[in-house]
Parts: C-alpha cells; sequence; structure tokens
C-alpha cells in the first residue's frame, strides 16, 4: 500500500480494546470525528465486520453529504479500517492502527489515503467545499484523535 495521504498519532492513556470500541462504533465514531456526522447501516450488517457496509453521512458548515463505507478490517485491538466511495466510485481508505504502549496505554494511528481518480476532484470538492483534501484531512485527523483521546480516557 502507498503512503497515506494524511496521518496523524496520539498516545491515549486507554486499553486498545477501549480504543477499538469507539473507532469500529460507526455511531460513537460520529461524535468523535471532524467531518464525518453519522451512520446508517446497510444489507441487513448491524455491526462492525469485514464486509459490512454502512452509509456514512458527512457534514462541514451547511455542507452535506453521503458515501458507503465497507469495512476491511476489523481486528479489535488492533485495527479498523473501510473503504469509501460514492456511486461506486472510490473515494478514500480510512485506517485506525492501535498499538498497546504500556500498561493500560496505547498508541492510535489514523490514516487516510486518497482515492478519488483525477477527474472526480472538481465535482467533490465542489461539494464538499474542500479544495485542499489532504490538508484538511491532517487537521480533522488531529481534532478527531483529540477527541478520541478524551473520550477513552473518560471511562
Amino acid at each position: 500500500m502507498t503512503e497515506p495521504t494524511a496521518t496523524g498519532l496520539i498516545e491515549i492513556g486507554a486499553s486498545p480494546d477501549r480504543v477499538y470500541d469507539l473507532v469500529s462504533d460507526p455511531g460513537k465514531l460520529a461524535g468523535l470525528a471532524e467531518e464525518y456526522s453519522g451512520h446508517r447501516w446497510l444489507g441487513g450488517a448491524s455491526a462492525a465486520a469485514v464486509g459490512a457496509r454502512f452509509r456514512g453521512n458527512n457534514r462541514r458548515g451547511p455542507r452535506r453529504w453521503s458515501t458507503i463505507a465497507t469495512i476491511t478490517d476489523a481486528d479489535p485491538g488492533k485495527r479498523f479500517a473501510f473503504d469509501v466511495t460514492f456511486l461506486g466510485l472510490p473515494i478514500s481508505r480510512w485506517q485506525y492502527d492501535i498499538e498497546q504502549s504500556s500498561a493500560n496505554r496505547c498508541v492510535v494511528t489514523e490514516s487516510t489515503w486518497e482515492r478519488r481518480p483525477g477527474w472526480l476532484k472538481l465535482p467533490t470538492s465542489t461539494a464538499t467545499g474542500v479544495w485542499r483534501r489532504a490538508e484538511a484531512n491532517r487537521a480533522n485527523i488531529v481534532a478527531t484523535l483529540a477527541r478520541l483521546k478524551s473520550a477513552a480516557e473518560l471511562a
């Protein structure tokens, strides 16, 4: 796999299982993420599992859009990842890697890979209001990881 287009990491005073519980539940993740705001399971899915799909609702200011996410990795306490599409076209991949750093502490790396074909960047940038996607995702990751840390350490 190529290098991510945006990535960030943070150390969290919580177990890898606690952090995985937060990032692998699309409902909980929506409360932590910067643009992602909610979901609806598709195809009878009701929990995170490889192959499960959900419609992700996203927002940035007054702009709203939705995408389809397919879970590609669901390894409790270690990795959660999903591929994002729009109208069947690749948009991105999001991945959360969790590594235990010491007793009841872990390091979480959130990464994303840009997958939009070049011709799709203008219409999707217009729809979302984001013209510098990698830069915006770096800032979004910083905000999401800070919220994840707060939520995980509160438990």
